[in-house]
Order: C-alpha cells, then structure tokens, then sequence
C-alpha cells in the first residue's frame, strides 16, 4: 500500500482528527540514552559528522522507531545547521556543548551573511530520503529547525548560558542590529524548512528551547513574530504544511502564540498549568507533551502516575504524547517501555 494512503495516527491528529489512543514520540528520541547510538556516535567521530552523513543520520533517525515503534520518527540534525550552511564557525566541545564565533557586538553582526549555503544542508535532505523509504506506512516523519531567538542567542553568545543574557542584552540595547541577526535565520529557516518536506518530511517542529526567558514585549517581537514569518513562508509554498510550535517555557503566553503564529500544534514543557492549555490552546490546535523527562529516569509508580496525569488532563482533546522537553541520557530503557504501554493501554499497538 501506498505510504500516502496509510493513516498515520500523528498527522491524524494535526489534521484535527482525535485519536483514542494518542500517538507517542519523543524529543531526542535518538540519542545517547540507546546503546546503539553511542555505539555509532563513537564510529562516526564529530558530532557534525555524525549530522551531515546520512547513512548515520539515518541509522540514528531510524534506531528509536525500530525499538519501540513509535508514532514519528523526527529527523536526526541540530537546530545550530542553520549559522553553519551561514558560514558560521559551529563546533561541538565533548561534555561542553556548541561553540560558535560570538556575534556579539554590532561590528560583528555586520559581517554576517543573509544568504545560506544550502548545498551544506543537503546531507540533511538526503537523510530525510533515506529515512522516508525505510519507515513503515504509519509512521511519520518529522523535520525540524531551531526557532530564530533560540538560534540567534547561541550565535550571539557563541555557547548557551544560564539566561541567554548576552543575546537579550544586544536585543535591548541595539533592536535594530539583531533584527538582521533574526532576519537572516528566518529566511534561511523557510528554505531549509521546504527542502525537508520535499525530501520527504510529513511534518515540522519548530525548536524554541529559550522562548522562556522573555518578557511578554520581547516574546511577542523576538519569539511570535519570526516563527509567524516562518509559518507564513513555509505554508506560500505548501499550504497544507503541519507545523508544531514549542516555545519552551511560554506559560501564559501560549494562547497569544498559537494566535499569532498560525501553528497546528503546541508542543507544552512540564510546568504549563492544565487548566490554561485544555480552555485556551487545546481547544483550537492540538497539544504535544508534556511529561517531566526527570520522571522518565524515575520510574515506578511515579512514572505511572505522571503518565496518567498527562493523559487525565489532555487525551480528551487532541494529544501528542510527548515529553515536556528532551529525553536525558541517563534514562532508563525500561521506563521508555513502561511510559509506552501506559500510553497505549490495552490497544497494545507497538
């Protein structure tokens, strides 16, 4: 049969449609918690490396969905792609995370490009292929790329930080220069975002790991306006384009998000209260989340309960189970098993 013509639980749901039982997937879901990807990690060298070879990009997309038969397959790649197909210096440091040249004074920024080297990005393309010919028909297959706050506040800074100071302090004291960081990843996001869905993506993610961190003003300028403008440049080329938003850390902001920026879902971090997102988001897109990662690496009857509060509070409404952020490395495998048929119940679809 036709992968086209399989329904796919998790593009059910984007589309409006409810599922009894939700469909399940996991940010980082290919990572260092599974064997088998530390096992590749070491074969492949660099983390970049690792990103930009599709036969391993693939592999690591793939190896989640093997064990555990997942809903969505998302994409193996970094949000940190973009200031590099930029021209960017992007290096990862073992156990210190992404370093980037800092753009951090006014002079620096001006020597940034506004147009990206898409032909860096192509392993990425090719991976999606690869990937798409392997799923199986009820499986989707996510694409993603990292929100233009969140991606500009490495690029300023050249690491992360506790707050992300460096990045909002350029964004008060020279608006006008960090636009022109903004611009540039939102115009770069939307072409890299189409070759992922021509390449084979069912659906997008945008990354907003830092949207947190703002107050409401700079939320709506520099978190609800760049994702608006991605939405609306992805959906001029393809209007039916499934785009899932996660603005971490948004909390009572969510509803003016959804509002703006025209998304089909929220993907909601642990903390956001039940009540706000059932009345106010959930009522007009789908909700993914939101389990607390840490009560993955917990286990028990903690797991269990935090499970079912999940479900309690949103599987009456459209839900994607997902974690309130990504997956931690020290999880245990077991407890992904235990969270899994949780989920599913006595369906037992795996």
């Amino acid at each position: 049969m036709d992968q086209n013509s399989t329904i796919k639980p998790f593009l059910e749901v984007l589309s409006g449609r409810r599922q009894a039982v939700p469909p399940i997937w996991m940010m980082r879901q290919a990572g260092r918690y599974l064997p088998e990807y530390r096992e590749l990690r070491a074969k492949a060298g660099g983390f970049l490396d690792l990103c930009f070879t599709p036969e391993f990009a693939a592999e690591v997309t793939l190896q989640p969905i093997r064990r555990f038969a997942f809903d969505a397959a998302i994409i193996f790649s970094d949000i940190l792609v973009i200031p590099y197909a930029l021209g960017r210096s992007v290096r990862f440091e073992v156990g210190e995370g992404p370093r980037l040249d800092p753009l951090d004074t006014p002079d620096k920024v001006a020597t940034l490009s506004h147009e990206a080297d898409m032909t860096k990005l192509e392993p990425v393309f090719e991976a999606l292929r690869r990937v798409k010919r392997e799923l199986d028909s009820k499986t989707a297959l996510i694409g993603f790329c990292g929100a233009p706050w969140t991606v500009a506040t490495y690029m300023v800074a050249g690491q992360g930080t506790s707050d992300q100071a460096p990045a909002r302090m350029m964004a008060y004291r020279h608006p006008d220069v960090f636009a022109k960081i903004i611009d540039a990843i939102v115009d770069n996001s939307i072409h890299y975002l189409l070759g992922q869905l021509k390449a084979g993506a069912d659906a997008l993610q945008i990354f907003d790991t830092w949207a947190g961190v703002l107050p409401p003003r700079e939320f709506a300028r520099w978190s609800i306006e760049p994702t608006k403008r991605i939405v609306a440049g992805v959906r001029k080329q393809v209007p039916d384009a499934k785009i899932i938003g996660f603005p971490r850390g948004a909390g009572a902001l969510l509803p003016s998000y959804i509002e703006t920026t025209g998304v089909d879902a929220v993907s909601i971090d642990w903390a956001a209260e039940p009540s706000l997102i059932r009345d106010k988001v959930q009522s007009r897109v789908a909700v993914q989340g939101n389990l607390d990662p840490l009560v993955l690496i917990a286990g028990g009857a903690a797991l269990d309960r935090a499970v079912d509060d999940v479900l309690t509070n949103f599987a009456a409404g459209r839900l994607i189970f997902n974690l309130g952020h990504g997956i931690q490395p020290e999880t245990p495998i077991p407890h992904v098993e235990q969270m899994i048929r949780r989920v599913r119940g006595s369906d037992g679809r795996q």
